[in-house]
């Protein structure tokens, strides 16, 4: 009986270190920085097992080989010859007293050491790795110091290996950001975060890769004031003004001479042009080029915070506000839409999409799970449909991306100004 109880003891404490093996290799580092940083008991030994993962899996795999020989060395001798002598006594002849004695303890030791030492504590290591990870860290850790020489040497002798194979042996576990948009992803599907958060997160990532031409709004939507008007023009354009804040030019659309805050011209009623060029603002002045997140940190540095964006040829192209920036993450705002606008992308009940041309090809890659290019000319849907056709559409031009069937419906022009997006069908 007692033997029976040792080879019991081994099964269970071979699943503790089969458990604690998964835990701190499947627990998330930085959810263990943080339960170190509120005190959490435990947690701070993870993470030094965890930054160490040679030595931790050394003193695993030491633990894991003395039980499975002991376990063996009892199982075999001890417990096989108890159950062979049982079966000579009920009259078996001794070759299947032998072999089936000792084949079933095998058979029996085996299955509990997979079932009760291997899936079980790996399955409870996997539900909760940060607890468990936390729970167990000390213990492995005191057990790591008493096996000092031997986790030494097995430590260094992988390490050799992987020198050999011409392999680094250091851990790098740097988060990628796709790794992120998984996790959100996961997350969303989950329901542990919110579809619109899940959005507002893509688009928060997106930033740091996105330049200044495709958050600007460009000069084309862009009500802007000519300063050589006589001064009654001026002033019944600025009675209707739709927006806050107009670029001034003078002589040509690229010489912006300044920013008029409208509200400032209402409180101040100037009855000239030169009272009028003193409330002009001086704005900030970026190429197309750079960094949308540059662009954030000059905006929140100014004393006026707007951007003129400039191509490399010195034209004016348009200019970003804090508002840019903000529907660059959130989506655009249902009352900056003009008069008789639609939400850039509306989805219809048969499952298809009516998209405007001014769609940015992130918001199109998230809302249609089309995969593009990481280099490319265009910003918009308009330039992508463009790019694909290779000349400005007409309206009713069908083209192909991924599972989709885009169907130019609409032109302001030579400007794409609706495509509608039907699921394609395989014929």
């Amino acid at each position: 009986m007692i033997e029976i109880t040792i080879v019991a003891g081994l099964i269970l404490l071979n699943g503790l270190f089969a458990m604690s093996e998964l835990a701190i290799v499947s627990a998330s580092k930085p959810l263990l920085r943080s339960m170190a940083e509120r005190g959490q008991p435990g947690a701070s030994a993870a993470v030094q097992l965890a930054d160490d993962p040679g030595r931790f899996l050394s003193t695993v795999q030491i633990g894991i080989t003395l039980i499975g020989i002991v376990a063996g060395a009892f199982s075999g001798a001890t417990i096989g010859g108890m159950l062979v002598r049982v079966l000579l006594d009920a009259g078996l002849p001794g070759p299947a007293a032998s072999a089936l004695g000792y084949g079933g303890v095998v058979a029996i030791i085996t299955y509990l050491s997979v079932v009760v030492g291997e899936l079980v504590p790996k399955q409870l290591a996997l539900r909760n790795a940060e607890r468990v990870a936390c729970l167990i860290a000390p213990p492995m850790q005191i057990l790591s110091r008493i096996a000092g020489p031997i986790v030494w040497l097995l430590d260094a002798s992988t390490r050799l290996i992987f020198r050999l194979l011409g392999l680094s042996d250091t851990n790098d576990d740097q988060v990628t950001e796709e790794e992120i948009k998984s996790m959100v992803a996961e997350a969303a599907e989950t329901g542990v975060i919110e579809r619109d958060e899940k959005r507002m997160i893509a688009g928060v990532l997106r930033l740091s890769d996105r330049r200044a031409r495709s958050i600007m709004t460009p000069r084309t939507d862009i009500e802007m004031l000519d300063f050589d008007d006589d001064f009654e023009t001026i002033r019944a354009r600025l009675a209707h003004a739709r927006h806050s804040r107009l670029p001034v030019w003078s002589g040509e659309f690229d010489n912006i001479i300044g920013v008029l805050v409208v509200r400032e011209y209402l409180a101040a009623r100037p009855a000239d042009h030169v009272a009028l060029r003193k409330l002009l603002r001086e704005p900030q002045i970026v190429p197309d080029t750079i960094g949308a997140l540059d662009v954030l940190d000059l905006l929140r540095k100014a004393h006026f915070p707007l951007a003129l964006v400039l191509d490399e040829y010195g034209h004016f192209d348009g200019l970003v506000t804090p508002t840019d920036l903000l529907e660059a993450i959130a989506g655009v705002f249902r009352s900056d839409l003009e008069e008789g606008e639609t939400d850039e992308a509306v989805q219809r009940e048969d499952g298809s999409w009516l998209l405007a041309g001014s769609l940015t090809v992130d918001e199109l890659s998230d809302r249609l799970g089309l995969t593009l290019p990481e280099r490319r000319d265009y910003q918009t849907l308009a330039g992508f449909v463009i790019d694909h056709l290779q000349h400005i559409p007409k309206t009713g031009e069908v083209l192909q991306a991924g599972n989709w069937r885009l169907q130019v419906v609409d032109m302001d022009g030579h400007r794409v100004d609706k495509v509608l997006a039907s699921p394609a069908i395989d014929r």
